[in-house]
């Protein structure tokens, strides 16, 4: 038999020296060997405690699911699915906490590393940015691109005074009426550590967020008045990114001197100049970045048209994108991502293709389904799992009348303020219906456990865990029985809402309630729209003659084929009132022939609010005739079903 070749010889003489080499170590340090299956183990089992945290919530969501439909198919609504959330994860939590069996050899670094409590505790724990970077941007984002743009703009003025100056005003009320129970409990000997007024500020920024998912879902199910359901989901949705900011500049509250926590004018006036600076800076990032999005899909995306897997992936990377720049540039990600999204959801989408537009929207809702009822699950199993509570019957208590103080310090002066200067007023049980529904969720704890290094910070998250839970079961389950109570309309169609009120009032509300955005909206329409997306007039028609070769490279082919959809001023088809316009190239033609020049004046006056009220609500309905376009504008109501069988029967 033939000897092994001189190749295999020389394989095995490297293999002997390198395990002479290894025997050599492994005898000059004879733990080496052991502290590698020690860490390889650790390893293993780290993996196998990250593997059953994720199981534990998914199998929590599972069953929130099922009973979310059981609860539908049996129509009740004393209960939400965040609400069902949270029970079940309070039951997990008690079974984790009480029920599991902790062995003797805890400690031993085979099982973990740096084990010291309970398996309990690492099969709830999550690092606090968690939230912030993966859980919070798609609800935040979700807000603001399913937002209605018409009835928030209609409100805008009262929007904005809600979520700025009412948060500021709640933050205060409550800071003050915690700070007096923190001296409360100073002098009888209850406070088993430092609770500095800021302390005190900082925790009414975090439970002035307030979260009414609940109470939306059953006005959205409901069909509650939609000025009502505007105001509340507007004012949630602003006032989240005011608390974000508001609770940063708090923080960052750094007086002169060797005491940190005494007042100072200059430091004071740093706060508010750290507050505006993030807010604005981030509001501009997001908006910036979501016409950046916009020009990029305007660009491309035409070319991915028949793609809608790339389109939709890219448009959701673009989207994740802002939120992570600008963390990283020291803004606040949540603002960014909320205007990004009302941006995007203005420009970007009408450049998606029709199956994008489903997927994005069904994508993003689902992302905000998961996550939301993640955070809810998490809180349930956060109340028995969390291993530093700090309950106190005093604070507790205080912080619940203070939220309550905070919430109508903030709502009922502001709405007669309001009230001054609308002519649509805000009665007083739609005030009494928005003071119930302040509920506080998902961001408030967000907020209240990102720090809980402290003692003053400890207390502030036990307590915000008792807020949310009171207030999405009690007000939330509540919601149906006050509703009836306070005789607020429901089964009210958005598209129907001003059906039979006089024209006249209808256009002065318009004119009214829309002023602020009125302000940009022409220069939006006439070229920020031709110029991001396929849609509104040419900037061939909007830019000066001088202009011209610029506006021909600018704008899309697109957009001169749709130039004959309704503009502002200068309509080239209008329903309005029966006066209906055929546009035969460059000749118009009235089909009223008894049309008074006073109503061609009045129609001229009205179309630019005729044509935002159809661009903030769903766009226009077009039927082309034999080369003929005729639009038929949805304003407040469906035009008339002779209308349509005459456009689509007439003459040859």
């Amino acid at each position: 038999m033939a000897g092994p070749g001189p190749g295999l010889v020389l394989v095995l003489a490297g293999l002997w020296a390198r395990g002479a080499a290894g025997g050599e170590v492994v005898a000059g340090r004879p733990g080496a060997l052991e502290e590698e299956i020690v860490s390889e183990k650790a390893a293993e089992e780290s993996h196998r405690q990250d593997s059953a945290n994720l199981l534990v919530f998914i199998l929590l969501l599972t069953l929130t699911i099922l009973t979310i439909w059981l609860f539908k198919h049996r129509r009740a609504r004393f209960l939400h699915e965040t609400g069902l959330a949270m029970i079940y994860g309070v039951l997990v939590g008690v079974v984790l906490r009480y029920g599991i069996h902790v062995p003797s050899d805890v400690n031993n670094v085979t099982l973990s590393c740096q084990v010291q409590t309970s398996p309990a505790t690492l099969l709830v724990t999550f690092d606090p940015e968690v939230f912030f970077n993966i859980l919070l941007p798609p609800i935040i984002f979700y807000a603001g691109y399913s937002l209605k743009r018409r009835h928030f703009f209609r409100n805008l003025g009262s929007i904005l005074a809600y979520a700025f100056l009412g948060t500021a005003i709640s933050c205060l009320v409550i800071g003050s009426v915690v700070y007096g129970c923190v001296a409360l409990m100073k002098v009888t000997g209850q406070l088993g550590g430092d609770f500095y007024f800021t302390d005190c500020l900082l925790f009414g920024a975090i439970v002035s967020a307030t979260d009414p998912v609940t109470v939306l879902a059953i006005f959205h199910e409901l069909q509650v008045d939609v000025e009502l359901y505007a105001l509340l989901f507007g004012e949630s949705v602003l006032n989240d990114a005011v608390a974000i900011v508001l609770s940063s500049s708090i923080v960052a509250y750094q007086p002169a001197g060797d005491n940190s926590h005494t007042f100072d004018v200059t430091a004071m006036f740093k706060s508010i100049g750290i507050f505006l600076g993030i807010f604005s800076g981030s509001f501009a990032m997001g908006a910036a970045t979501g016409v950046v999005t916009a020009l990029i899909s305007f660009l491309l995306f035409t070319k991915l048209r028949e793609f809608p897997l790339l389109e939709t992936g890219l448009f959701f990377l673009m989207s994740w994108s802002t939120f992570l720049l600008a963390e990283a540039c020291g803004f606040t990600g949540v603002v960014a991502v909320l205007f990004c999204g009302i941006t995007q959801a203005h420009y970007t989408y009408n450049n998606l293709s029709t199956e994008s537009q489903h997927r994005t929207k069904q994508l993003f809702e689902l992302l905000n389904f998961l996550a939301e009822n993640f955070i809810f699950s998490y809180m349930g199993l956060a109340l028995f799992t969390f291993q530093n509570h700090v309950f106190n019957p005093t604070f507790v208590v205080g912080a619940f009348l203070a939220i309550f103080l905070g919430r109508a310090a903030n709502i009922y002066p502001l709405s007669f303020l309001l009230n001054l200067g609308r002519r649509n007023k805000i009665g007083t049980n739609l005030q009494h219906m928005m003071m119930f529904a302040g509920l506080r969720g998902a961001m408030a704890f967000a907020l209240a456990i990102r720090d809980t290094a402290t003692y003053a910070r400890q207390m502030m998250f036990s307590t915000t865990l008792l807020i949310v839970f009171f207030t999405v079961w009690v007000f939330g389950g509540g919601t149906t029985a006050m509703l009836s109570c306070l005789n607020i309309r429901v089964g009210v169609d958005a598209d129907q809402e001003n059906v039979g009120v006089p024209e006249s009032e209808r256009r002065s509300t318009k004119a009214e309630s829309a002023w602020l955005f009125r302000m940009w909206y022409n220069f939006d329409h006439n070229y920020l729209k031709p110029l991001l997306t396929h849609s509104g007039p040419p900037l061939t028609t909007t830019l000066p003659g001088c202009c011209g070769p610029i506006a021909r490279c600018l704008t899309s082919p697109q957009a001169y084929e749709n130039q004959e959809q309704l503009k502002d001023d200068d309509s080239d088809l209008i329903l309005n009132d029966g006066d209906i316009s055929l546009t035969y190239g460059d000749s118009t033609v009235n089909t009223d022939s008894v049309a008074s020049s006073g109503t061609s004046r009045r129609f001229v006056g009205n179309s630019s609010e005729d044509a935002l009220d159809r661009e903030l609500a769903f766009g226009d309905h077009e039927l082309v005739i034999r080369g003929t376009r005729l639009v038929l504008p949805m304003d407040d109501s469906e035009p008339p079903s002779n209308v349509l069988d005459n456009a689509r029967h007439g003459p040859a």
